[in-house]
């Protein structure tokens, strides 16, 4: 027997809404700060949904065209850049890692074994970074000193002999576009997927962007707003949306990036940094993508539940309509 929070059974039992906004103002009631919904269904103007604070002590309300940062979604973007360069024979998903980084040859357990194509299906063994013991207690202010973390930790398994999903492989990965497009990745990024998509609304750091417009990031417990933190990726919701159909519909890669891309990587994720969690996925049934932003984390898995509660049902709401 384990306990479940009440709030999270009542979440999942109450009556569904008659609508998305009224899904969002309920989860809003559950203690989120602030929320952000995006719903592009096939044939219909996207529709965008929020509710709560942009802004909470100023009282700013949330903003759909906001932007937010979307962590781990970015790995997506990341995935597409590889499989192109794949396809252009830049890159090889059978080179290893000792490969592209000599350097890491006895830093990193495995390296003459680990190959691209694993880094990318996180079956690498690389050990994440953030699973480090000191990771929270002092977190790294770069790249460098992350991997240096992951550096000092032993192999989360052998080569392909597991799943083990890592932010250090898409660290390296990052690392290893900037070594072979020979400048910084983001802008391989912007070159071939957000300029081609008009995607003007999604950006590689905070120094791109104007703070007032980064929707804030809360912790639960913690009056401090987390969007100064320097951690990756930003884009509204609409941008994460339009990137999302266009990789699910094969606009986004021609047949030989597609065919590359479908053998190393998803087509969804999610996304959790302090004071940010996200979900971006496809629907196939109704041909519909849904994308869900959340300002309001902790790391105890109580708000993480609330938001797949809240997506779930936004989604059950969606198609509902699309049936009726």
């Amino acid at each position: 027997m384990f306990f479940v929070p009440w709030i999270l059974v009542w979440a999942w039992i109450l009556p569904l809404p008659d609508t998305v906004q009224e899904q969002v103002d309920e989860a809003i009631g559950y203690g989120f700060d602030g929320m952000i919904v995006y719903v592009d269904e096939a044939g219909k103007e996207p529709a965008f949904y929020s509710g709560g604070w942009h802004h909470r002590k100023n009282k700013i309300p949330a903003d759909p065209k906001a932007l937010f940062k979307i962590a781990s979604i970015g790995k997506l973007y990341v995935a597409v850049a590889v499989a192109k360069l794949t396809n252009d024979k830049r890159l090889s998903l059978d080179k290893t890692l000792a490969d592209y980084f000599p350097e890491l040859v006895g830093r990193i357990e495995n390296a003459e074994k680990i190959t691209l194509r694993l880094m990318v299906q996180h079956r690498s063994g690389i050990p994440n970074y953030v699973d480090h013991p000191g990771f929270w207690e002092n977190p790294p202010n770069s790249n460098e000193a992350a991997l240096e973390l992951a550096i000092e930790m032993p192999a989360s398994f052998e080569p392909d002999e597991d799943y083990g999903y890592s932010n250090t492989n898409y660290l390296l990965l990052r690392k290893l576009i900037d070594k072979v497009v020979g400048y910084n990745n983001h802008q391989y990024i912007k070159e071939e997927i957000l300029i081609p998509l008009k995607l003007n609304n999604t950006f590689g750091s905070l120094s791109e962007v104007n703070i007032d417009d980064v929707m804030s990031g809360y912790y639960v417990g913690h009056e401090e707003d987390f969007k100064t933190d320097e951690v990756g990726m930003l884009a509204t919701a609409e941008d994460v949306g339009i990137f999302l159909r266009a990789l699910n519909n094969g606009s986004l890669l021609d047949e030989g990036e597609q065919d590359i891309y479908s053998s190393i990587y998803v087509y969804e994720h999610t996304g959790l940094v302090i004071g940010y969690q996200s979900i971006a996925k496809y629907h196939k049934d109704i041909d519909t993508v849904v994308i869900q932003l959340v300002n309001t984390t902790n790391f105890d898995g109580y708000t993480w539940n609330l938001s797949e509660i809240a997506y779930s049902r936004i989604v059950k709401i969606v198609r509902s309509k699309n049936s009726s």
